[in-house]
């Protein structure tokens, strides 16, 4: 099976040459397709000026529109059977894609969530993210009637052919509420895996805030209630 690996870039400048070889280094046949979110730091022109190959495309807003946004780019000019949603900012390793992969390649899984909450190595950072993690993924379930343990994780693994319909909508990291409210409305078959995860603090570059954390709360309600 073809994998797009899509990769949304949003001053990530620092980590693009390591990310780009560990993804280049996965054992599949793959694409992998980064948007540039209208970035300021020199992602752009790092991405402009690389050689080009035939496993890789390279798109570019003119300015910040953000994750989702950046994301929904990426899905129109996907072409593998699977796609792998990839950070830029490493803190999510592509050695994990094996493990995400295998329910999806059994026929077990439609969608693979990728936690970092299940027992996978990962850097000890902040416990009020944690906190703000684990509340917002019980709101998510209780109003999909999941019972996942990372509904904010990086990590979403699933067959191209669900987002036929799904009409997402999210310009921001209301992606993750916005993905997981809708694919659980189609029915699919929903796997979780562990990761590992290096996160970075604010000092590193970390771009989510407690603000990003209210407006999910209210978006996983407004999923449920209007949408």
């Amino acid at each position: 099976m073809k994998i797009s690996v899509i990769i949304p870039i949003y001053n990530e400048q620092a980590t693009l040459p390591a990310l780009l070889n560990k993804v280049a280094a996965a054992p599949f046949d793959k694409e992998i397709i980064l948007v540039d979110d209208g970035s300021t730091d020199g992602s752009r022109e790092y991405l402009a000026a690389l050689p080009k190959e035939p496993d890789r495309l390279y798109l570019f807003h003119e300015q910040n529109c953000g994750k989702g946004a950046a994301l929904r780019t990426g899905f129109s000019r996907a072409t593998g059977e699977i796609i792998i949603i990839q950070d830029g900012d490493l803190e999510y390793d592509p050695k994990d894609y094996p493990a995400l992969l295998e329910p999806i390649k059994q026929g077990k899984a439609d969608v693979v969530y990728g936690s970092r909450f299940l027992g996978g190595p990962h850097r000890v950072l902040y416990f009020w993210h944690s906190v703000g993690n684990f509340a917002l993924t019980t709101l998510s379930n209780m109003m999909t009637n999941l019972n996942l343990t990372d509904m904010e994780t990086c990590y979403k693994v699933f067959r191209r052919e669900i987002l036929s319909g799904m009409n997402l909508k999210c310009n921001r990291f209301g992606f993750e509420v916005e993905f997981t409210a809708k694919m659980a409305k189609k029915g699919c078959r929903v796997f979780e895996v562990p990761i590992s995860y290096n996160g970075r603090d604010y000092s590193e570059g970390k771009k989510i805030s407690w603000k990003d954390g209210v407006k999910a709360f209210f978006l996983i309600l407004w999923f449920k209630l209007f949408d």
